[in-house]
């Protein structure tokens, strides 16, 4: 799914089309794009993070709509759900919304 670089930092190795069935919205993470992987918790082979990390860098849908704090964190969870990861999508969602993507919180909490 990913590799890390010279750097220690995973490189996208595909691009990842993701379009939320909650928000009828779509986010695209291009093949290259870096992240340091699930800031804070155990790297897991996942979309998640990938999407999430760019909803954080770019504040803003692929249409240039603002993303909410609370439809990052959810976006989050609908990804790891969908990957039948039930406990840390729980998890997951509500930590990086309360302490995660700063970007978006600029847009506003809800």
């Amino acid at each position: 799914m990913s590799f890390k670089n010279e750097d220690g930092l995973y490189e996208l190795p595909y691009t990842i089309a993701y379009e939320s069935p909650r928000y009828g919205k779509s986010i695209i993470v291009p093949k290259g794009y870096i992240s340091d992987g699930a800031t804070g918790a155990l790297d897991i082979a996942s979309e998640a993070w990938w999407v999430h990390d760019l909803i954080c860098e770019r504040g803003t849908w692929e249409d240039g709509t603002p993303i909410t704090a609370w439809q990052a964190a959810t976006v989050l969870h609908d990804i790891l759900l969908s990957e039948g990861r039930w406990a840390r999508a729980r998890y997951w969602r509500l930590s990086t919304f309360a302490f995660g993507c700063k970007k978006t919180r600029e847009n506003g909490w809800w």
